[in-house]
């Protein structure tokens, strides 16, 4: 659940074929900081309806947030603001109203409906496109690619040049080939950065959210020649092409191998004891979950002489059973499958970093790197910043104490370089430093790095160089946020690319900064340059060539999203990849629910005096008439660091309650949640005021917003419910509990929730609160306790996949118990057998949906008495 990935989606429900996985299917879901839109047409296939998760050990919510409707959009808008010389922004913008709404003219469209959503109508389709990081790509880059395009089911990879729209080159000219008389369908290609080869994915089998099992390909492009990376019937974990092209590294039953292309394809195995209990290269379940939000732990020299990887020893950490009910091959007794997770409170994993010399081919060192505050500590970035140069983050398992390390490769020792102590808060995980070459030609006069410092509660950018250096030049500052970090660099013109909500804590819009220009002035902020137009809403992100001078640019909303590639060097639109015209087509057909935004006063904090102000969007019924009273259902998240009021486009499940229930849907972004700029006094305290007390502040705010809505001339003040998933299934659990002297909320919806901390990753869970005997009091807060304040709900609905390798089962279990001790009956339970925590194994999750929408449709139509 880390801040920055609490989009993330579930993980997988046990080893390889558990819950919800199979062959050749996605199951990467997103909300929040992007999902690649590479995957996206699979993800989608259900509709707009995305499972989401927790905020760092990844709850899943529900993209049924963005709440949007939309209009079409001029295609040549890039042309129109793509300016050399952008002005710097006004960082005094206070932005307390926002554009009131975005809606079709209902006309004799057809009302929007849950079927026409499912069926992909409003599902935006991105081309894939995988940049090539040619090693002279970095001072002369030509914006090489690889377009995959798929026609009539058949596959063709592309490698084409922005500078020479002509060029075209087939990597490879179908979905599939045939070894030893088998045919093998394609599931992923990966050029190697010199574009002579390729690694090929096939037959691949999920494993948790991000990791899977495969059988992997050499490709020689030049010959067409296909040879199996290891051999054709053991499954891989995870490979890495190093940046010379000549080795593949890749992890087998958690061993490290490396491959190497110019002897004779010779493979040498680099670890040796890779078990159940210690992985090389790979993280465990809970680095994979809430630390990397990937698969791979292992990171090339930028020269590819060396190769340094995460080694897990997972031997201290506790079992956690998870029975499988509906397997195939399992009909009489149940399969038994065993992770590693540890619990609030319980041992982590205890970690170390390797380091590998290719010239030697024998030489192999552990980096015993010790902190003398630090006793059990967390490994939550490594990156190289010179040939010889490895900088670690660790912190503490309360994620206030990050230390941060550099490691010399040739020598072995380890020296801290900085320290930070985070008070009354805690420090997010982050994964984007990025190694900054020296280049006295260029001004760079040593090698360097940009990360992400934390300015009085906010993230932002400083360039520390040489890389032994503790003071960095600050890029950005301001009561804003840099979202992800440094997102590319200029090695020519020098330009630092980031996305930030300068302008709007819910927009995005990509913004530029010149090293050159801070360096010489360290004194005063470099001038922020605007990329995207933030004369108008929007909702960007983009993906830059290997030198940075072009960019994929998304536009995800708020209106029909959009993929274009601009030259950064001349400030040139060049052309647009995708319009999404069907969809645009689609969405004139149908009457869609109008949205508003605005910012809400829901109290007053006790320590400023200040008004405290927080992000609404309401969705409103098809031909919504104000003198009618309607119900209203409230959708929430409310995890750490997390934000659902966006610009981002969006037909969604909220559209669909509004359109087929008639009823009002609202999302706040209350207390705890992050990117909320309309406070002088409290800051980013709104964030960090949950620091140690997870659900006291949540439920208190989704009441006073609800109290809001319930004095609206158009809302019936007894029909008002709340409903969310994982995180957002805790906090409308503990809202209902709450609301025992206002009665507010008359019913609750509650999926997948965690009811007890102490049972959720320690991670995750100890970011927040400290381990368990630390905060013991902080722990009964955020435990769903006070059992007969739900005699005051009129009915609730909890649902939960028995498979759930990430908010297991047991949570709700044990709530129930509970319930039968106290007697409380007025709620219904549905189970879905092996469904992990997206809830899609045999058909999990259109049944789920249709429940819910179900169960809210008699709640509105008073049937539950």
């Amino acid at each position: 659940m880390s801040p920055s990935k609490y989009d993330k989606a579930h993980g997988q429900a046990s080893k390889y074929t558990r819950g919800d996985s199979s062959d050749n299917e996605e199951k990467t879901y997103g909300y929040g900081s992007r999902i690649s839109y590479l995957n996206l047409k699979n993800i989608f296939y259900i509709g707009s309806i995305l499972a989401i998760i927790i905020w760092g050990s990844s709850f899943l919510i529900m993209t049924i947030t963005n709440l949007k409707s939309v209009t079409s959009i001029n295609t040549s808008v890039i042309e129109e603001y793509l300016k050399k010389n952008s002005p710097p922004l006004n960082t005094q913008n206070d932005h307390k109203i926002f554009p009131n709404s975005i809606a079709f003219d209902s006309g004799d469209k057809i009302p929007l409906n849950f079927s026409a959503t499912r069926s992909g109508k409003f599902t935006p389709n991105f081309k894939q496109l995988q940049w090539i990081k040619e090693p002279e790509s970095i001072s002369n880059d030509k914006g090489t690619f690889v377009l995959t395009e798929r026609v009539n089911d058949q596959t063709r990879y592309l490698i084409k040049s922005i500078v020479d729209e002509t060029y075209e080159k087939v990597l490879y000219n179908d979905s599939s080939f045939v070894y030893a008389h088998n045919l093998y369908n394609i599931d992923d290609l990966i050029a190697s950065p010199d574009l002579t080869k390729a690694i090929l994915k096939t037959n691949t089998t999920k494993n948790w959210r991000h990791s899977s099992i495969a059988l992997y390909w050499v490709l020689d492009v030049s010959t067409n020649n296909i040879e199996p990376l290891y051999n054709v019937k053991d499954k891989v974990a995870v490979t890495n092409w190093s940046p010379t092209s000549s080795h593949i590294a890749f992890v087998y039953e958690n061993n490290v191998y490396i491959k190497s292309l110019n002897n004779k394809l010779e493979i040498t195995q680099v670890t040796f004891d890779g078990s159940e209990n210690i992985f090389y290269g790979k993280p465990d379940w809970v680095y994979e979950e809430e630390v990397f939000g990937t698969d791979l732990a292992l990171w090339w020299s930028p020269d590819g002489s060396k190769i340094t990887f995460l080694k897990t020893n997972d031997t201290s950490v506790p079992d956690f059973t998870l029975s499988y009910y509906v397997q195939s091959g399992y009909e009489d007794y149940p399969e038994i499958s065993k992770i590693k997770y540890p619990k609030a409170g319980y041992p982590n994993p205890i970690v170390d970093i390797i380091i590998y010399d290719l010239k030697g081919l024998e030489e192999i060192s552990s980096t015993q790197f010790k902190s003398n505050q630090i006793k059990d500590k967390l490994i939550t970035e490594v990156v190289w910043v010179s040939n010889n140069n490895i900088l670690v983050k660790t912190t503490n398992r309360a994620s206030d104490l990050l230390e941060i390390f550099l490691i010399n490769s040739d020598s072995n020792d380890a020296k801290l370089i900085r320290s930070h102590k985070a008070e009354g808060s805690w420090f997010e995980i982050t994964s984007n430093t990025l190694f900054i070459p020296k280049n006295e030609s260029l001004g760079r006069e040593n090698d360097g790095y940009i990360d992400t410092v934390v300015l009085d509660g906010y993230n932002h950018l400083a360039y520390f160089s040489p890389p032994t250096n503790p003071n960095g030049i600050i890029l950005t500052k301001g009561k804003w946020e840099v979202i992800n970090g440094v997102s590319s660099f200029d090695n020519i013109k020098n330009n630092i690319f980031f996305t930030g909500t300068l302008k709007s804590s819910i927009e995005r819009h990509i913004y530029s900064v010149n090293l050159l220009e801070a360096i010489a002035n360290t004194k005063d902020l470099p001038n922020i340059n605007n990329i995207t137009d933030t004369s108008k809403d929007g909702w960007y992100s983009g993906s830059f060539s290997s030198g940075s001078r072009y960019l994929l640019l998304y536009y995800d909303g708020p209106n029909v999203p959009n993929q274009k590639l601009v030259d950064l060097h001349n400030f040139k639109f060049l052309q647009t990849i995708e319009s999404n015209n069907e969809l645009n087509n689609n969405l004139q057909k149908y009457q869609i629910p109008k949205v508003r935004y605005s910012v809400i006063e829901i109290g007053t904090d006790a320590k400023t005096g200040e008004k405290i102000k927080a992000n609404a969007v309401e969705t409103l019924p098809l031909n919504f008439n104000p003198k009618y009273k309607y119900p209203v259902l409230f959708f929430v998240y409310g995890g750490p660091g997390s934000q659902l009021v966006t610009k981002e486009f969006s037909i969604s499940f909220s559209s669909v309650v509004a359109a087929e229930l008639n009823a009002i849907v609202v999302t706040v972004d209350g207390r705890g949640t992050g990117y909320n700029n309309h406070h002088e006094k409290l800051g980013s305290d709104y964030k960090f005021i949950v620091r140690d007390q997870l659900g006291h502040y949540e439920p208190i705010d989704q009441i006073a917003a609800a109290k809001i809505w319930r004095d609206k001339s158009y809302v019936d003040p007894d029909r008002i419910a709340i409903w969310g998933w994982s995180y957002g299934g805790f906090l409308t659990l503990k809202t209902l509990e709450t609301d025992s002297i206002d009665h507010v909320f008359s019913f609750g919806v509650s999926i997948a929730p965690v009811t007890k901390w102490k049972l959720y990753d320690s991670i995750y869970t100890e970011r927040y609160l400290r381990e368990p005997k630390e905060n013991p009091i902080g722990y009964e807060t955020a435990s769903i306790n006070n059992l007969t304040n739900f005699n005051n709900v009129n009915r609730f609905l909890i649902m939960h996949g028995s498979g759930d390798d990430n908010v297991h089962f047991q949570n709700s279990l044990k709530l129930l118990d509970e319930f039968n001790l106290e007697g409380i009956e007025n709620f219904d339970f549905m189970v879905f057998p092996d469904s992990d925590h997206s809830i899609r194994y045999h058909n999990g999750n259109i049944v789920v949906y249709d429940r819910i929408l179900t169960w809210l449709r008699k709640a509105f139509n008073n049937e539950f008495h």
